[in-house]
């Protein structure tokens, strides 16, 4: 099976995770995924393979040298976003893309004008969707790219590597794919996630990040006799995100800028419900949103009664730049993979997260690598099949340039 052969049928699988269960795996199908993973990598050829009850899947390509070497590991996510649809995902190939617009289905259209970054990939042929789903590149290009480098070094043992491990977990998209992931069991001296964008890109800088809910809680009362009694629920809903800066959203932010995200909001004028999502590099800066979230929630109370707004803040994760930095060797590594790869290393920050920012935290220092695919979490999601190789061999070389260069590295 080849790489794109492996992607389209991971593609197959339904893997949308949900916020609203508060149970892990967040969704059944997760595990229904991760159970042919299981089967596949068994028949592959790994050895140490194991599924947890949380949907947690780890297994090994055991040394194939003698000398003292790090053990290293790749990690992706089987889930994919809760923002659009991953069932009946219908992918289709457009060989040497030609740099037009690209047909989707239901008059939907994939155009390099609002999409210039199709037009970096012309004369490539590129994986797309139907337009009705998005394509789960985010992360089964991941998982795919992972996959198909351990059979290439099975199949090229002159390519000597140390202990590898690999480590394939559910519910990255909702921020909780770290959260049971067995580091101690894992028993790596460091790792990489393939879970970024570009070909080339290196990323070891991420959001800190939590999340708000807001619920609010008004008085229905007749509206003809509602003077002095009515607390609109839903129009104090309305009310609050024009409290918040309108120039500090996803929309308006680029580079190192933070921002609040309203990700949600519902209501009627008995109960209202916001949801939101604080963003930025910077950890004092992201200490000083929070804290204007607080402030804003205070005078929401302070201006309709105590208790009509209930503010709950959770962190979900930090930038993992304070604990990769002091081991920049391993970027040093991925650098030269991606180099011999035939690509030119960028590195920068990822304006979102990643598993690897809290297994960082957790003592697993963890950047994250490209896996090729652009324009995440909708159908307008498409996916270059060089891009998808180039991860492929990048993993490979990492592989490769970590057991060459074993003596010069610090272990942990």
């Amino acid at each position: 099976m080849n790489i794109v052969e492996r992607f389209l049928n991971y593609v197959t699988y339904d893997t949308q995770s949900s916020e609203e269960t508060n149970v892990t795996p967040s969704t059944k199908k997760q595990m229904v995924f991760a159970e042919h993973l299981k089967k596949e990598l068994i028949a592959e050829g790994l050895k140490d393979v194991e599924l947890d009850e949380m949907g947690y899947l780890y297994a090994t390509l055991p040394s194939n040298t003698n000398k003292p070497v790090p053990t290293i590991g790749f990690i992706a996510h089987m889930d994919t976003s809760p923002d659009a649809s991953g069932k009946d995902v219908k992918p289709r190939i457009i060989k040497n893309y030609d740099g037009s617009e690209i047909i989707l289905s239901n008059g939907l259209v994939t155009s390099p004008t609002i999409f210039p970054e199709l037009l970096d990939h012309k004369g490539e042929d590129l994986i797309v969707t139907d337009g009705t789903t998005l394509l789960g590149a985010d992360d089964k290009a991941g998982i795919a790219e992972i996959v198909q480098a351990m059979v290439f070094l099975q199949q090229h043992p002159e390519i000597k590597h140390g202990k590898i491990r690999v480590g394939f977990n559910p519910d990255e998209e909702i921020g909780m794919g770290a959260h049971n992931f067995n580091v101690e069991k894992f028993g790596c001296d460091f790792a990489y996630t393939m879970d970024g964008s570009e070909v080339g890109e290196i990323e070891f800088e991420n959001f800190n990040a939590a999340s708000a809910k807001i619920a609010i809680n008004g008085c229905s009362v007749h509206p003809g006799y509602a003077k002095d009694k009515m607390i609109n629920a839903a129009r104090i809903a309305t009310e609050l995100t024009q409290m918040l800066p309108t120039d500090e959203i996803p929309e308006t932010t680029d580079g190192y800028e933070g921002f609040f995200h309203l990700t949600n909001i519902s209501g009627s004028v008995e109960k209202a419900q916001l949801s939101f999502i604080i963003r930025d590099h910077d950890r004092e800066y992201f200490e000083r949103r929070k804290k204007e979230m607080i402030d804003i929630v205070e005078n929401i109370n302070e201006k309709y009664g105590k208790g009509v707004a209930a503010l709950e803040i959770k962190d979900q994760y930090y930038n993992m730049r304070e604990m990769v930095e002091p081991k920049m060797y391993i970027i040093d590594i991925a650098k030269q993979a991606i180099a011999e790869a035939g690509m030119t290393p960028i590195i920068k920050a990822i304006r979102g997260g990643t598993d690897g920012a809290q297994l960082s935290f957790r003592g697993l220092p963890c950047p994250n690598i490209f896996a090729g695919g652009l324009n995440f979490h909708g159908p307008h999601e498409f996916l270059p099949v060089q891009s998808l190789e180039k991860a492929m061999i990048t993993i490979v070389n990492i592989c490769k340039i970590s057991a060459q260069k074993s003596t010069n590295i610090n272990h942990p």
